[in-house]
């Protein structure tokens, strides 16, 4: 469980805060994807949730965040460490072994896992990302996508109870990008990690996600579930966050009367949507 109340935080030199009065609580299990123009927040919110702020990044820091009830204050990042697992932006920065397996328990063999647990970590963890046949690969030769899968099987052999990602697959292709965003589906629903994820790529992220938090200047301007965040088209333009088109499609359906369903957020939504429309005869009459 995360709660994070009356959060402000603004970096050492900052000119203004980065965080203005962040308000958001994210359940066991929630899969929950950040969103919000360049500059919002986004990147600092993730860094309050796993210790970075203001451990790493000093500066002025009010409010309170909670994880899994430990202050992040009074708890300090190590202890942090046990509870989040963080897949930065910069995933070649993160790397510190040479080759997969050796990422993978560069991290049990640092934390203190007892020396029987590890083999049986590195076999669930590898088998869980589906890169068994990594495991003897040096990362250089490995694509962005396999490097993400790395980094993240590394974060899930210390068996945290939330993993934090950061535009983990802005450097990706379309198909690697899914195959990231699968794993994570899988981790939530077969072992209940928590997931948060800051990511740009919003039709992915709408169909994968089950709630979203939208950030503008600092602060939370919306949170609820994809459906829910997607029907505030304005207030998401305002903010500068593209949506599906999907989405605004049939946002303007409903304006015309034509479609009374919910706003869809991908195209197998958007399929059935343009079906019940012909079926129903409602765009007889309309004017495309």
């Amino acid at each position: 469980m995360i709660s994070i109340r009356s959060l402000t935080f603004r970096y050492r030199g900052g000119g203004r805060d980065a965080l203005s009065s962040v308000n958001l609580e994210v359940p066991d299990g929630d899969f929950i994807g950040i969103i919000g123009p360049s500059g919002a927040g986004k990147t600092t919110l993730t860094y309050a949730i796993n210790g970075v702020v203001p451990h790493h990044f000093p500066g002025d820091f009010y409010g309170e965040v909670r994880i899994n009830g430990l202050d992040s204050i009074d708890a300090g990042s190590e202890e942090l460490a046990r509870h989040v697992g963080s897949v930065f932006q910069d995933i070649d920065g993160q790397m510190v072994a040479s080759v997969a397996e050796d990422e993978i328990l560069f991290g049990l063999e640092n934390f203190g896992v007892p020396r029987k647990d590890i083999p049986g970590r590195l076999e669930e963890a590898l088998s869980a990302a589906g890169i068994e046949n990594l495991r003897d690969r040096s990362l250089s030769s490995l694509s962005g996508g396999q490097k993400q899968k790395v980094a993240i099987a590394a974060i899930t052999a210390l068996r945290p109870s939330i993993i934090v990602l950061d535009e983990p697959t802005g450097e990706l292709d379309p198909a690697s990008s899914r195959r990231v965003f699968e794993f994570l589906r899988k981790l939530n629903t077969e072992q209940g990690i928590t997931i948060i994820i800051v990511e740009q790529k919003i039709m992915l992220l709408c169909e994968f996600a089950k709630r979203l938090a939208v950030m503008d200047r600092g602060t939370l301007v919306l949170e609820g579930s994809v459906a829910e965040v997607l029907q505030e088209g304005e207030r998401l333009e305002e903010a500068g966050v593209n949506i599906p088109r999907v989405s605004t499609l049939a946002r303007r359906l409903r304006a015309g009367g034509i479609y009374s369903g919910p706003v869809v957020s991908n195209l197998g939504e958007g399929e059935t949507m343009i079906r019940s429309i012909l079926k129903s005869g409602s765009a007889k009459h309309a004017a495309f």
